[in-house]
């Protein structure tokens, strides 16, 4: 969500923050205590090794875009866990998530330019053509307004401006005569009607093909809107406007952003996150730099880029001057109360803020990109990704991780800006996060939760529009790239637009004359825009000596939390008196709560803090008395780890948190309810029962299977279609009675997350499953196991170490595409207030018989697997010694497999067997649909 050409060819000084917030003098003390010896300057990475890196990111997107081909199109998206198309109306409502989805091949449409930045020039002329041929824009569905125009009108637009610069190279696209654009042009007037307010600002949703308000347009009743799906318009609709000569697009787009500049706050210069489009009045009145604002301040810069209009650049500098002044808390950013911007909204970030490193690079103020991009960093060190939200003191607050591009972005800018080869590594920790924990046979899934590491049956458009596009960026040269990348501009969705733009078709007035200023220090701002040339070549050092001091800013070592201590350094007047701090026993304690609200304004505000804090800070204390969720790991084959479902947990039974993970074949009960005497114990001794949710306590099924000699038990939900997906997990409450007795593990799946494994055993009958407290790592799990590395490693270079070259060859495919099983793995966080951005859950009934509590995961549930070793290909076994004495004479006779000894199978073999799969699956898929 950042600028790629750097300006309009204009080198500037870089002006540089020259103090911290007050939270940053406090965090700071911490920090540079925790560090006092400086390590030396990340090494320059070699162009050998950055050619890799390259080339395995090609080999990523090729793995993504060709599922998505193969499995998927002419859908919107691929389910990457049951390798099929997501297609609006056939799958469990998401909410408003889907509304991005509009029967347009979305994916395909979004990543048009991609192609072409990748050099894949002959795929790129054959994504046109299917365009041309397949897509059609007058759909009878509902969409988001802001999300087709940033993906599906920004998608078509990048096409069509590295279409014609192919045709002028004289090699590509010599057939091509601006289809796109008309495409474009016929998009954009069906999304025109949504701007018929007394505001401008648009409704948040239309219907392709009937407008807003009609009764068959099922939309037209909203009244609000978020302030970044208002003010994120200008770029296409602009660009559409100057390729056309249509001043419509521009000028209906100028008027949205005139409205909310004149919304915003006055005396703080904010705008809030939800505005009403009729009355202009504000719903939401916090404000921050993440999800519902960020891209309107992206906007308002970008289109000073593209456009040239002084007026936009005012405008960002008045914001970006209140965004520094009450939002950055460096490395924090919090989101404030518009009207009391001294006062914290919330003490949570989101994930989407990670854009923001890679604007302010754009604006030239380096340091606190540096700052805030580091601290994102070690919170996906810890986690392996950016959870949606995580606390003050970097606990998980929302547990997904969509694949969201925004960290590689500003990686890639920061690079850019200071050519730190540090921001190469860190670039290569997320190629190898991606690959090892979100990588699946039909694609790349999205997380549930980052610290079990369950899997979620999505991967989004922007994954491919932008991802691979800024981690391809970051690892090449000039040479690498067949055009010049400093000629266009990145929209929000990472689509490319000339900036020739800005001299074309120019008839819309330029400056608002009717807007009033705030008088800034213009030591602040350059009135110009930065270049993306190296901006410290004198002091290669100089972006470390800014990151050293925050290595440390997740570890616990510091103190809990970093918030906001703004006017606690006033006069030297004493720090605010804190929730987390308060004790009842206190006179001192007590004489402050008695003055809050009494002396002064200052003392009015800490009242209203303390109180917000006190509330949460209960919410925190009820959510980490629920148990967190568990993990259904499915380790046979063709599984082999690779299948994490997230579990619901039992209020009684074995604790899998304090103890050693249980390991063994599943078997049916019967009866199927388990809640009589099992009449098969033969079947079930020694295994792991399945049994239906239903007809009595869970207590009770678990003491039958545990009387027949189960080892543990999974629930499985008798509700058909259930799922993870659309309803938040809840954890198995006992019977009210003393439970001590039940001494096995007990999970709960969902019925479509318990219909993979009884899928599995209809396939396979023999299916060996892993419960645990989180997903294992595959090196361990499969130790012995008579399996090609590259199913340990997630290698794509191993993987395809003895295979045909040929990206055709069904050979290559099988090894990836050998399952095509529903692998839905999902959880969501339901203490919290409000929702993660695109979210929507529902609540399940759960049975009259049966107690159920929903779960609200513990933040302090750790993260995934660590990095292992490579294996070797040719499948060799390790001595299981050790490993077998650990594990109980049960587990040893349920493990048949991992004897040692024996010679590996043959490659051909397993991809033989492997086929067989992928033909019994796809019989199966068919049948289903």
């Amino acid at each position: 969500m950042s600028e790629a050409g750097g300006g309009r060819g204009c080198g500037c000084r870089v002006p540089q923050r020259a103090s911290w917030s007050p939270v940053a003098a406090t965090a700071a003390l911490c920090l540079v205590l925790a560090t006092s010896v400086c390590t030396a300057g990340a090494a320059p990475m070699s162009r050998e090794e950055k050619q890799k890196l390259g080339n395995q990111v090609l080999e990523m997107f090729d793995h993504a875009y060709g599922n998505y081909m193969e499995h998927a199109y002419p859908a919107d998206e691929l389910m990457p866990l049951t390798c099929r198309g997501r297609v609006r109306g056939q799958e469990p409502s998401r909410g408003d998530v889907d509304d991005a989805l509009g029967k347009f091949s979305l994916t395909l449409i979004d990543s048009l330019d991609t192609l072409v930045v990748l050099n894949k020039t002959k795929e790129f002329e054959d994504a046109v053509r299917k365009v041309l041929r397949d897509v059609n824009l007058d759909n009878d569905v509902v969409v988001s307004v802001f999300e087709t125009n940033i993906r599906v009108l920004g998608g078509l637009l990048g096409g069509h401006s590295l279409a014609i610069m192919l045709k002028e190279k004289g090699e590509y696209m010599q057939w091509y005569n601006d289809e796109l654009l008309q495409m474009a042009k016929q998009l954009g007037y069906k999304l025109l009607p949504a701007f018929n307010t007394t505001s401008g600002l648009p409704y948040p949703r239309i219907n392709l093909k009937f407008g807003i308000r009609k009764p068959e347009a099922r939309t037209g009743t909203e009244t609000d809107t978020c302030t970044a799906c208002a003010g994120t318009l200008i770029l296409e609709f602009a660009a559409l406007s100057r390729f056309t000569g249509a001043t419509i697009f521009e000028e209906y787009a100028r008027k949205a952003l005139d409205f909310l500049w004149e919304k915003r706050q006055r005396s703080s210069n904010l705008v809030g996150v939800t505005i009403n489009i009729h009355t202009g009045d504000w719903v939401r009145k916090d404000s921050g730099v993440g999800a519902g604002i960020d891209s309107y301040y992206e906007y308002l810069l970008k289109a000073y880029v593209l456009l040239g209009d002084d007026s936009f650049l005012e405008r960002f500098n008045t914001h970006y001057d209140a965004i520094m002044r009450y939002i950055s808390q460096p490395p924090l950013l919090l989101d404030v109360h518009i009207h009391k911007p001294m006062l914290n909204a919330r003490t949570w970030m989101d994930a989407l803020l990670a854009f923001f490193p890679g604007l302010q690079v754009l604006k030239g103020d380096i340091r606190p990109a540096i700052e805030t991009h580091e601290m994102l960093y070690q919170v996906i060190k810890k986690h392996n990704f950016l959870p949606e939200a995580f606390t003050t003191d970097f606990r998980v607050h929302w547990a997904q991780h969509p694949l969201r591009p925004e960290f590689a972005e500003s990686t890639y800018f920061l690079y850019k800006a200071t050519g730190d080869p540090y921001y190469l590594e860190v670039g290569k920790t997320l190629i190898e996060n991606l690959n090892k924990y979100a990588r699946v046979p039909c694609g790349f899934a999205a997380m549930k939760d980052v610290r079990t590491g369950s899997h979620e049956d999505r991967m989004d458009s922007f994954f491919l529009a932008e991802m691979f596009k800024y981690l391809y960026l970051l690892f090449a040269d000039k040479e690498d790239i067949i055009f010049d990348i400093e000629d266009y501009i990145f929209t929000t969705e990472a689509h490319l637009l000339p900036l020739w733009l800005s001299t074309t078709n120019r008839s819309i007035s330029k400056k608002n004359t009717t807007s009033e200023y705030t008088e800034l220090d213009d030591s602040n701002f350059d009135w110009t825009c930065p270049n993306t040339q190296i901006l410290f070549p004198n002091d290669p050092l100089y972006a470390q000596s800014i990151r050293e001091p925050l290595k440390n800013v997740v570890d616990k070592s510091c103190p809990r939390g970093i918030i906001r201590v703004e006017e606690s350094l006033r006069s030297g007047a004493q720090p605010p008196l804190r929730a987390r701090d308060f004790m009842a026993t206190n006179p001192e304690h007590l004489e402050i709560l008695k003055k809050m609200g009494a002396a002064s304004s200052i003392d009015a505000e800490d009242g209203l803090r303390f109180m917000q804090e006190m509330i949460e800070l209960s919410s925190q204390q009820q959510k980490e008395q629920q148990l967190p969720p568990r993990a259904v790991q499915i380790i046979s084959h063709p599984f082999f780890g690779r299948v994490v479902l997230t579990a619901g947990p039992a209020q009684f039974g074995l604790d899998l948190s304090k103890h050693k993970e249980t390991r063994g074949f599943v078997a049916s009960s019967k009866p199927y309810n388990g809640c009589s005497e099992l009449t098969n114990p033969e079947a079930v001794m020694g295994k792991i029962a399945l049994i239906q949710r239903g007809q009595c306590m869970f207590a009770e099924k678990a003491r039958n299977i545990q009387n027949a000699g189960a080892i543990g038990g999974i629930v499985i939900d008798d509700n058909e279609g259930s799922s993870s997906d659309t309803a938040p997990l809840f954890q198995m409450a006992g019977d009210g009675k003393d439970t001590d007795d039940i001494k096995i593990p007990m999970l709960f799946l969902f019925s479509k997350e318990g219909s993979i494994i009884l899928d599995a055993i209809r396939e396979h009958e023999e299916v060996e499953v892993l419960l645990s407290d989180k997903a294992r790592d595959r090196a361990a799990i499969l130790k012995g196991k008579m399996i090609p590395s590259y199913i340990i490693n997630s290698n794509p270079e191993v993987e395809n170490e003895d295979q045909p070259s040929s990206e055709n060859d069904s050979q290559n495919q099988s090894a990836e595409q050998m399952l095509s099983l529903p692998q839905t793995v999902d959880l969501v966080d339901q203490e919290t207030p409000e929702k993660p951005p695109e979210s929507d859950s529902e609540s399940p009934s759960p049975a009259d018989t049966e107690e159920a509590a929903s779960v609200a995961p513990s933040e302090q549930v750790p993260s995934s697997t660590e990095s292992h070793e490579t294996a070797s290909l040719d499948g060799e076994c390790a001595d299981l010694d050790n490993q077998l004495q650990e594990q109980s004479e049960t587990e040893e006779d349920s493990s048949p497999n991992a004897s040692c000894g024996t010679k590996a199978q043959p490659i051909d073999s397993i991809l033989a067997d492997w086929n067989e799969d992928i033909e019994a699956f796809e019989m199966m898929e068919k049948d289903e649909l």
